[in-house]
């Protein structure tokens, strides 16, 4: 089936379609999924590679970063990305989908405001918006703090399975 010749509505009808069927486990949601990524790098202005990379770099040294550095490792400043980054259709919603895709760990559970940095937490919108996220991908939610936590950890270990010679992070202790 050609994909490229439905329209972005189509398309979305879709995947939407799927998602309340939780059929997100077919070949066709992975297709339809990977022609919305398609077309989206035709269209945002953040690069889903070069974040991805830099998200991944993150896992692997056992650190959180920021959406400010998403931004950064795109070549583009804040005050212009910072629109594109959240909500339904979002750049980090579109990297979700890219991990799904790719078969890693949610790996935007590792990316946090500078003002969390240190602790590696996400705010409560940043949070909802993450487990909403998650769910719209078939995963099951309960507790979104906790679901959260749980992510950032197999984002840790899938960094660490990389074979990274640099010296561990401390883990960040779940509050």
């Amino acid at each position: 089936m050609d994909l490229s010749a439905k329209s972005d509505r189509e398309l979305q009808i879709w995947i939407e379609n799927h998602e309340a069927k939780s059929a997100q486990s077919t070949p066709l949601y992975s297709q339809l999924i990977g022609e919305r990524l398609r077309r989206a790098r035709a269209t945002q202005l953040l690069d889903l590679e070069r974040s991805l990379a830099h998200l991944k770099e993150a896992a692997v040294r056992q650190t959180c970063t920021t959406y400010g550095d998403l931004a950064t490792a795109s070549g583009i400043e804040w005050s212009r990305a910072r629109h594109q980054m959240n909500g339904t259709h979002g750049h980090l919603d579109r990297l979700l989908d890219l991990c799904r895709l790719q078969e890693l760990p949610l790996l935007t559970a590792i990316c946090v405001n500078r003002q969390r940095l240190a602790e590696g937490e996400l705010g409560d919108d940043a949070l909802d918006g993450f487990a909403a996220g998650a769910q719209r991908l078939g995963y099951t939610v309960a507790d979104a703090r906790e679901f959260h936590h749980k992510c950032r950890d197999e984002c840790w270990t899938w960094g660490r399975a990389q074979g990274a010679s640099l010296p561990p992070h401390p883990p960040i202790e779940n509050m």
